[in-house]
C-alpha cells in the first residue's frame, strides 16, 4: 500500500512541477474545436448510418417482389 501511496503523490508532484500547462483561451479555443469537430464527425456518421439504411431497403424491397 505505501508504494501506491507513494507513486500517486509522485504523480500528483511531477503534473505539479514538470507538466507545462496551456493558457486557457488555448484551452477554450481547442475545447471549442472539438466540439465543432465531434458535431460534425456525428452528422456525418448519422448520415453514411441513413445512407446505409436507405441502401439496405432498396435491397430487400428489390428481394421481395
Amino acid at each position: 500500500m505505501a508504494k501506491v501511496t507513494n507513486y500517486v503523490s509522485e504523480a500528483f508532484a511531477e503534473l505539479k512541477t514538470n507538466v507545462t500547462w496551456p493558457e486557457w483561451a488555448e484551452v477554450q479555443k481547442l475545447t471549442i474545436i472539438v466540439a465543432l469537430f465531434s458535431i460534425i464527425f456525428a452528422l456525418a456518421t448519422f448520415g453514411v448510418d441513413r445512407g446505409f439504411e436507405v441502401v439496405i431497403a432498396n435491397i430487400y424491397s428489390f428481394l421481395k417482389n
